[in-house]
């Protein structure tokens, strides 16, 4: 008899088998072999540009909170993110590059009939797999055109709420123009159902207090906590009226002279606020102790007239959506009790692929079991100040727009742009209001601007160089003076250009229209078979 038939029969009277016992004996050695599993803060803002916190030395909008966490934490001062919102999101999830998932190109649509595959695994479905509880509230904007690419059928047990790229912080209905026709609808979802409690209720302050809840409610949990914070700010919102804070956070900032930015000002503040409270949650229920804090933007702000929008990447070059540094160029941090050299500024290249296998990592998990991922384990590097492992950064490759962007050491090829005449300059902080600037903030430094700084380079013509370590602002087009670096980073965007996989992009579906389902923005496609789009 087998010392294995001998321990099934035993185990057997006490209703466990031998395959059950081997994974609760796994599940002992990732939490007694790391440490407690530490819980995890995942908070991600929606459009916040680099100059719009005062840890980054914005003289305009005080974020005592965001700030808080920056200085006690890591500021991470060279951290990318994709140019815009889907990218993003589908790289933080999955730690696969949008090239790889094919999201590359552009955001997915109210009536697009496509989003994050589900043959994806998300960081949420390990996470339950090491025994994790996972919640999700906020915004998901990886598709919803079939029950399958919902957020509750992607590793959450809970998920509070809206499917889409944007909508009316109050009523939580959503506008968009689709085949020549504007469609509108209710889009706020608890756990995949319409909810329309929310209606009328400011979304940073639900999100809010939604994970206050969670937080408190997991206080008597065995199991460690997940918690993916996606707020909905500082993206604009409908049409009608495209960017909304209550009153009271408006009233903070008489000092703004202009409306956009003084309203945009005050949504950031509201995010401020709301992420304070969830770290005094963490505190206040001893949670924190065990926690592990994660902050990150999706892209770079859209500047004053992008979307309707406000923002400020005040020094950085370009927008949100552009591959420039004032689109790709995160802001950044971690906060914890668990780091090792806490208060510091890390300079090193992360990219927001990264955090798939740090959290990985972090949770009890190998991260060098993972496969096919382009996001690389930083948890030495953020928590003890090691060297990231990390040289290069591909911020895209879009087959469909024919543009592209590589970092490589120090040293950034950009190769076309997705607009040829608009938001590729420097756009400088609107409003005349000033507040005292923070003295200990992490400020980009440029060299001086040349008088030829908006025509040295000319990306549709020719690749540019830039040395960002030298000219974080983009200012100078070094292609000419480094021709053999020039010629090298060009083949090595050649290189990776047949990993490219096809934009996942689909034509848009009029059957996704609200009025064909009660109001709703839901689901409507049924899946058949095992063959997603």
């Amino acid at each position: 008899m087998t010392d294995e038939m001998t321990i099934s029969g035993l185990l057997s009277g006490i209703g466990l088998d031998f395959k059950m016992l081997c994974t609760m004996l796994l599940m002992m050695c990732f939490v007694y072999g790391h440490g407690s599993q530490p819980h995890i803060i995942l908070i991600v803002a929606d459009d916040l540009g680099w100059n719009d916190v005062s840890f980054h030395g914005s003289d305009q909008i005080p974020t005592p909170n965001i700030d808080q966490l920056a200085y006690e934490g890591v500021i991470l001062f060279n951290y990318y993110v994709e140019h815009i919102c889907t990218p993003t999101r589908s790289a933080l999830l999955t730690g696969r590059h949008p090239i790889q998932t094919g999201l590359f190109h552009g955001t997915i649509g109210a009536a697009d009939p496509y989003g994050l595959r589900p043959n994806e695994t998300t960081i949420a479905e390990c996470l339950h797999e090491l025994g994790y509880s996972n919640h999700m509230v906020g915004k998901w904007h990886l598709g919803h055109f079939a029950e399958e690419y919902i957020p509750i059928r992607r590793g959450f047990d809970t998920t509070f709420g809206y499917y889409l790229g944007k909508e009316d912080y109050f009523d939580h209905t959503s506008t968009v123009f689709a085949n020549k026709q504007y469609l509108w609808g209710f889009d706020f979802h608890k756990n995949g159902e319409v909810y329309k409690p929310v209606f009328g209720q400011y979304s940073t302050e639900i999100f809010t207090e939604k994970a206050e809840s969670i937080i408190r409610n997991h206080v008597n949990s065995k199991k460690p906590l997940f918690l993916y914070l996606p707020y909905q700010a500082v993206h604009s919102a409908n049409e009608d009226q495209l960017l909304q804070a209550p009153q009271k956070y408006i009233d903070r900032f008489p000092h703004i002279d202009v409306k956009k930015r003084k309203m945009y000002a005050a949504m950031v503040s509201a995010l401020d606020d709301g992420i304070g409270n969830v770290t005094k949650a963490l505190k206040s229920t001893g949670l924190y102790e065990n926690s592990v804090i994660i902050f990150t933007t999706d892209n770079g702000g859209p500047v004053c007239g992008f979307d309707g929008n406000c923002a400020s990447n005040e020094p950085l070059r370009g927008s949100k959506r552009t591959l420039w540094e004032g689109g790709v160029r995160g802001v950044g941090l971690v906060n914890s009790p668990l780091l090792e050299k806490p208060g510091r500024v890390s300079e090193d290249l992360i990219h927001v692929c990264d955090w798939f296998p740090t959290i990985y990592h972090l949770a009890g998990g190998n991260s060098s079991t993972l496969k096919n991922l382009y996001g690389v384990n930083q948890w030495d590097t953020v928590s003890s100040g090691k060297q990231s492992p990390r040289l290069e950064i591909l911020h895209n490759i879009d087959t469909v727009g024919n543009y592209s962007a590589l970092r490589v050491g120090d040293y950034k090829l950009v190769v076309n742009s997705l607009y040829p005449d608009k938001w590729n300059d420097w756009y400088p902080t609107e409003g005349q209001g000033k507040v005292n600037p923070d003295p200990r903030a992490t400020v980009v430094h440029c060299p001086n601007k040349p008088t030829n700084a908006s025509t040295n380079c000319q990306p549709f013509k020719a690749p540019c160089l830039f040395n960002i370590k030298l000219d974080p602002c983009e200012y100078n087009n070094v292609a000419d003076i480094y021709p053999d670096i020039t010629s090298e980073m060009k083949a090595r965007l050649d290189e990776i250009l047949p990993t490219v996989v096809p934009a996942a992009n689909k034509d848009k579906d009029m059957n996704s229209d609200p009025k064909l389902h009660g109001g709703n923005w839901v689901p409507w496609i049924k899946q058949t078979g095992t063959n997603h789009v």
